[in-house]
């Protein structure tokens, strides 16, 4: 099935009703599973509130300001207080003199309810859950995202076997619901690519395919788990997808859209995933580090979090409707990130469907109101507060060194060109083992290029692949060039080392810092920053969590401790559905973004709520859950989908199958440079700018930008992992945007996925990938084997982690012959094909037969099964 395909939409409305579950009939309006088969017993949280938050609350709900009739129905005392009309909307126990029946039945439109310009409607099925549900007695309760999760233990289950922790023990309930049983374990290959791309980012390498393959202990699948969540790029994965949620760019985002300097934030992520910062430190060093006693740097590089908002510095702008702007935007992307909910809906009122009020609003406002920041913060590199993290760099000091290499390269290369001794040449025509004997002489290594032009017989080397010998040659290895070659080698060294320190020398960052006097804090009246109402205090809504002490300070700090208080109960359930959410490609909750009335209920609310305290309990281990998951029975299922399940469970809710989505924007670009070789694997450092289209930046900027023009980077800029990109907010890298990367303009815990024509265009033709298909091509002829097949299998294995079927091979292998036939007549267009990128080509393997093994490496780079996990 082709990646992204929108299963949902591929069934007919009977299959759609087909899927129902005890979730009630409902719940297919938000998007959840449902059942043709009423349930016995009517939630009121399940089944009703889904109801009449969609097609109620708007006039009868929490904003008392838009409420009609005086009616409430979003709380138990509203619903069955008595009108002025002498009715009563809900009458518990009996649906019959129950007048909010009436309403939904009437034939009248000028009386039914929802009225016929709202654009909403009740079925007749849900029209029957409301009358079942009153006639049961009509139950409330709050709403289940507020109520405090339960550590209930693991049901009992038809094959307790099948089990491998506690996370399969809830699924396999809900799958023995169903009728439903698990799929088989994934093949070892699938299993090792799935857990490597999901806890890396990146795909195993042959050498680990194969070693897990042979493993044939128990512990095979556990020790290869620990040994990815104890890698460096285990905190680079888990950072990318934090890159969104903070909405984190390196440009302001409007009007110049300058850069900015924030990428120590991003290592500081990187850094507190891979030593497992416990959560609750993660995020309150993230919400008010600076206010911790005696704050470390890092803790104060922490709260760049509520620094990559987006800034102006536009004349003329009024700096009290932009600081006002820079606090909305703090207070909506905190309610996302760690509580869940869509605060920025009660900038202008109070909340229709979740219980927090405008007043509320602006009290949280009241914590990020104070910030000593300038409004017009001139799009400067460090508007401050800023914090400096080392001395700063030295540019004189860099460019002389560039100047003194770019000149000693130079000299070398004179040097090699007037080298006169005819004992060279014999030397280039001799076997290996002599060239081995004299390196090893000289204490010297041979380089992997040079290996393979030994590897060629003296009698086919070209003349370009004897003058790369020769040259290797006279400048490392002959023992009578020595006094000329080493001095400059070792000044080359050491200039090179000296340059890669200055231009590491650590820059400054933006920081939180508040003013010492805080500003006064107003409700705008309609979210108007020069319409000023009631005058508040720092506080935290009323309806969710604790209460904050009688002595906590109104700053931050408070806050951020309030967040992350264990009986806050929406903190640890919001983080675990997102750690889902990144596995299985949809959170429990789907609606990650919103766990208020009108975000979706949990597929398994049992295991959501076993997740939370189990992460509370475990100190906010992160790592702790990610394990649990990764190891679970359900996880380890092969993705393989039959027609029938296909249709029973388009979305894979049930989980009776393992994961299988297109991999995130940069994780396919990654694939291909990890499967090409070309992956440079630094971690951390100053955003790097690698290929895209020329003039986008252009057509979009002020002439008077720093990032009015786009210059590509050079060297190991353009190879650097996806995470490192340089993301300016007005025109982000569209490679990226292709395959659905956000534009981190605003906070976003939840991308879409799509599947177009412009993707494939993109893996066929974008400079960065024919030139990893080119190197991947170098690969299949220098480490893939003397055959066509064998380098087909090679490659393919490199990609998808599994061998190919012998009817694959035979497309390949026909491509590739195709190719070669072509190229055979038209050498220019081979040249063409194997310059494409910055690195230089492979001038060891004939240009024609290289450009035909690019193309077959383009095409294996451009699979569905390449850029899906699966």
């Amino acid at each position: 099935m082709p990646v992204g395909r929108p299963l949902f939409a591929a069934c007919p409305q009977g299959s759609r009703l087909a899927l129902a579950s005890a979730f009630g009939l409902a719940l297919v309006l938000s998007g959840s599973l449902a059942s043709a088969a009423p349930p016995k017993h009517v939630s009121y949280s399940r089944d009703i509130r889904p109801i009449l938050s969609n097609t109620c609350y708007k006039c009868h709900g929490p904003d008392e300001k838009q409420r009609k009739a005086g009616l409430r129905l979003d709380t138990k005392e509203g619903a069955c207080a008595k009108l002025e009309s002498g009715e009563v909307a809900v009458v518990p126990g009996s649906s019959a003199k129950s007048a909010i029946i009436q309403r939904l039945i009437a034939h009248d439109p000028d009386v039914r309810m929802p009225p016929a310009d709202s654009g909403k409607t009740v079925t007749p099925e849900q029209i029957d859950l409301i009358k079942r549900w009153i006639d049961q007695g009509a139950e409330f309760h709050g709403h289940w995202a507020f109520l405090q999760p339960q550590h209930a233990p693991a049901p009992a289950v038809q094959h307790p076997e099948l089990a491998r922790n506690p996370i399969d023990r809830f699924i396999l309930a809900r799958l023995d619901e169903e009728g439903l049983t698990p799929s088989p374990e994934a093949d070892k290959p699938s299993l090792i690519r799935r857990v490597s791309l999901d806890l890396t980012g990146l795909p195993p390498t042959l050498a680990e395919v194969d070693r897990f393959v042979a493993d044939k202990s128990p512990e095979a699948y556990d020790k290869l788990v620990n040994r990815l969540i104890d890698s460096p790029q285990y905190g680079e994965q888990m950072t990318r997808y934090w890159l969104d949620a903070a909405r984190y760019g390196d440009s302001h985002g409007m009007h110049l859209d300058n850069e900015r300097s924030i990428w120590p934030y991003r290592d500081w992520l990187i850094r507190a995933f891979n030593s497992n910062k416990p959560f609750d430190r993660f995020a309150v060093e993230q919400l008010a580090g600076d206010l911790l006693p005696n704050a470390t740097m890092d803790q104060r590089v922490a709260t760049g979090f509520s620094r990559c908002n987006v800034t102006t510095g536009e004349g003329g702008a009024i700096d009290e409707e932009f600081y006002c702007r820079y606090a909305i935007d703090r207070v909506a992307t905190t309610g996302t990130v760690f509580l869940g909910l869509t605060l920025g809906c009660c900038v202008c009122h109070d909340h229709k469907f979740d219980p927090v009020t405008q007043r509320e609003f602006y009290q949280l406002f009241g914590y990020f109101g104070s910030l000593s920041e300038r409004a017009m913060d001139g799009n400067a590199l460090l508007p401050p507060p800023t914090l400096s993290l080392g001395p700063p760099k030295d540019e004189q000091k860099v460019a002389k060194l560039k100047a003194d290499i770019a000149a000693l390269e130079a000299t070398v290369k004179q040097k090699l060109a007037t080298f006169d001794d005819p004992k060279t040449v014999a030397a280039v025509d001799a076997p290996q083992r002599a060239w081995e004997r004299e390196a090893a002489k000289e204490g010297r290594g041979l380089s992997r290029p040079i290996r393979r032009l030994l590897a060629i017989a003296p009698a086919k080397r070209q003349a370009r692949q004897k003058r790369a010998l020769r040259e290797y040659y006279v400048r490392y290895i002959y023992s009578g060039s020595r006094t000329v070659f080493d001095p400059l080698n070792a000044q080359l060294a050491a200039d090179r080392k000296e340059l890669i320190a200055a231009e590491a020398t650590a820059p400054s960052t933006l920081v939180m810092q508040d003013m010492p006097k805080p500003r006064d804090i107003y409700v705008l009246i309609r979210g108007a920053y020069d319409r000023k109402g009631a005058k508040v205090l720092p506080d935290v809504p009323a309806a969710i969590g604790p209460r904050l002490p009688k002595d906590a300070p109104p700053n931050r700090l408070s806050l951020a401790n309030w967040i992350v208080d264990p009986r806050n109960p929406l903190t640890a359930r919001v983080t675990v559905n997102r750690f889902w959410q990144q596995y299985f490609g949809t959170g429990l909750v789907k609606t990650a973004e919103d766990f208020g009335a009108q975000g979706e209920w949990p597929s398994h609310p049992e295991l959501l709520d076993w997740l939370a305290t189990e992460f509370v309990q475990s100190g906010w281990d992160a790592k702790h859950i990610q394990r649990l998951i990764v190891t679970s029975a359900t996880y380890r299922q092969s993705s393989h989908v039959s027609e029938e399940l296909a249709q029973r469970d388009p979305e894979n809710r049930l989980l009776a199958r393992g994961p299988r989505f297109r991999l995130d924007a940069e994780g396919v670009r990654d694939m291909a440079l990890a499967v090409s070789g070309l992956l440079v694997d630094t971690i951390g450092g100053k955003s790097v700018k690698p290929y895209q289209p020329p003039g986008l930046w252009e057509a979009i900027s002020y002439t008077s930008s720093n990032t009015a023009h786009f210059v590509k980077g050079k060297g190991d800029a353009l190879y650097r992992r996806t995470m490192y990109t340089f993301w300016k907010r007005t025109s982000p890298p569209p490679a990226l945007t292709t395959f659905d990367a956000p534009s981190r303009e605003e906070c976003t815990v939840r991308r879409g996925r799509t599947n177009t024509p412009l993707q494939a265009l993109v893996l066929m033709n974008d400079d960065q990938y024919v030139e990893a298909a080119r190197h991947l091509a170098a690969r299949m002829v220098h480490e893939g084997g003397a055959t066509p097949t064998e380098r087909i299998v090679f490659a393919f294995r490199l990609a998808t982690s599994r061998r190919p079927t012998a009817d694959e091979i035979a497309v390949f292998t026909r491509l590739f012959d195709e190719q070669k036939a072509a190229y055979a007549n038209n050498a220019e267009a081979a040249e063409r094909l194997i310059h494409v990128g910055d690195s230089p080509a492979d001038t060891t393997v004939d240009a024609r037969e290289l450009a035909a093994w690019s193309i077959v490496a383009n095409v294996i780079l451009n699979l569905d099964e390449t850029i899906t996990k699966g």
